[in-house]
């Protein structure tokens, strides 16, 4: 049995796995630069720790994977950089498609798919159809997202039913607002990892982390594999969550 394994069994004696785990994916420049390669190529390194993660979220017992691929921001990179990106999208859906779904993942894609290209907008929707109804874990990939947006979408989206008449002011809820934001009917992530020892949130999913354990490793992305997952869930199960209460 190698550690992987290990830290498996470990955190399936343990109990309580977190439903909904997010991982803000960084360090792939980082991981180049420090081996003195161009910056795609530490993106192209990262696309194995994608399957890493999914397969050990799979094995872990995960509901919902959220993994944040591409933001809303990272359009201001250099356009090389940019087109690299969305080459390694395609090869990554290309490549994992029939696997995922073999596994039944289910697959969506969430942001503002509008500024995709054509090539990458038609391997999104072919993924996300190929594996609709996947019952073995949800793999939602953030692309082209940014939370301000999203949360701003969905306050439009009541604005609309008010003054259409469809809601009233009371009917706007912090439940109503939160079904309409993209990551719904799922239920908010319960540990958020963030990998390169970066500690900020990056403009993702400011409204779902509002109680999230947050864990944050000095692991490049690149580096990062189901054993470092394993241990994430391992430190969430150890942490006391309250949610504002006291112990009775």
């Amino acid at each position: 049995m190698d550690d992987a394994d290990a830290l498996l069994d470990r955190l399936r004696l343990a109990g309580g796995v977190p439903r909904h785990v997010a991982v803000i994916m960084d360090g792939n420049g980082r991981w180049a630069a420090r081996r003195h390669l161009p910056r795609p190529l530490g993106h192209q390194a990262g696309m194995a720790a994608v399957r890493e993660v999914v397969e050990g979220a799979l094995a872990a017992g995960v509901e919902v994977l959220t993994l944040f691929a591409f933001s809303r921001e990272n359009w201001q990179r250099p356009p090389e950089e940019i087109d690299a990106l969305m080459t390694l999208l395609e090869e990554y859906i290309a490549r994992e498609r029939d696997e995922l779904r073999r596994n039944g993942v289910s697959v969506r894609v969430l942001g503002d798919l509008a500024r995709l290209g054509p090539g990458a907008r038609a391997a999104v929707d072919r993924i996300v159809a190929e594996t609709a109804g996947g019952t073995g874990l949800v793999l939602n990939l953030c692309i082209s997202y940014g939370s301000r947006d999203e949360i701003a979408q969905a306050a439009r989206a009541l604005a609309e039913e008010v003054a259409a008449g469809r809601l009233g002011p009371a009917d706007v809820t912090a439940e109503a607002l939160a079904a309409r934001l993209w990551t719904a009917p799922h239920p908010d992530p319960d540990l958020l990892i963030r990998t390169s020892g970066e500690m900020r949130l990056s403009n993702f999913l400011l409204w779902q982390l509002a109680y999230a354990e947050l864990w944050v490793t000095p692991v490049l992305w690149p580096d990062f594999t189901r054993r470092d997952l394993f241990e994430g869930i391992l430190e969430f199960q150890r942490r006391d969550r309250r949610f504002g209460r006291v112990p009775a």
